[in-house]
């Protein structure tokens, strides 16, 4: 799916009251078009959870964005970066 689309629906989605995070691939897009809540990964483009049949390493991308998701914003969107191992 496109990037900058799913950052156009979560963002519309938040404005009809549903709450939203983005596993975006590109930092510039989500930079430009500016999510509510957006968790960058460092995996090859049409990898947003890693590789396939991974399931540990995809739960852990899962779990970070569920905590972005959990995460109160200061002021405008909360933009973080996936780091594994934490």
């Amino acid at each position: 799916m496109c990037n900058q689309a799913v950052c156009l629906v979560a963002a519309e989605l938040e404005s009809q009251g549903v709450a939203t995070v983005v596993i975006q691939l590109l930092r510039s897009v989500a930079e430009k078009v500016r999510p509510p809540r957006a968790l960058f990964v460092p995996f090859k483009h049409g990898y947003p959870l890693d590789v396939p049949n991974d399931p540990t390493r995809q739960h852990a991308v899962i779990e970070r964005a569920l905590q972005v998701f959990e995460a109160e914003a200061q002021s405008g969107p909360l933009l973080m970066d996936y780091e594994p191992g934490l």
